[in-house]
């Protein structure tokens, strides 16, 4: 096999790392112009361990507009941070805000890192939450369980 060698960036490619990831963040949402103006919508964190995604939409169930940890700007296994998804929902907040929501239902599935901050940065970017629910799916006894792994 060979010996294998870890390859440790340097301070100067760190920055240049963090200084890129911060201009994508900083971006300006692209929001197509609406027709009527939308005072209530639902905002859906789905929460994994390796990705937040959120996704705005209507009351309806119309989607508006979403972004992923991906989107933003982070790569490989930053995407499954909190600083991540904390971005994830800055960004959807400054969409929200283009809009000219004033109040938002915030529904939270999976069982991610990114829960709790992504709807933290949604309260402390000004969003006014009505109601914030769980909708993680919790099997009752139905279809068998994989088999456990073993390492």
């Amino acid at each position: 096999m060979g010996k294998k060698h870890v390859i440790q960036q340097s301070q100067e490619e760190l920055i240049k790392e963090t200084d890129k990831m911060e201009k994508d963040a900083k971006k300006e949402p692209k929001v197509k112009e609406t027709i009527q103006k939308i005072s209530e919508a639902k905002i859906y964190i789905s929460s994994t361990y390796n990705n937040t995604i959120v996704t705005l939409a209507d009351m309806t169930g119309k989607v508006l507009a979403w972004k992923s940890a991906g989107s933003v700007g982070f790569k490989g296994t930053k995407k499954g941070t909190a600083f991540a998804a904390s971005k994830v929902g800055e960004a959807i907040s400054n969409i929200s805000i283009k809009f000219g929501l004033e109040k938002i239902h915030v529904f939270v599935k999976g069982i991610g890192p990114g829960r709790d901050s992504a709807v933290r940065s949604l309260m402390t970017h000004g969003l006014n939450i009505v109601a914030i629910k769980d909708v993680t799916p919790i099997p009752h006894n139905g279809c068998r369980q994989k088999k456990i792994r073993r390492v």
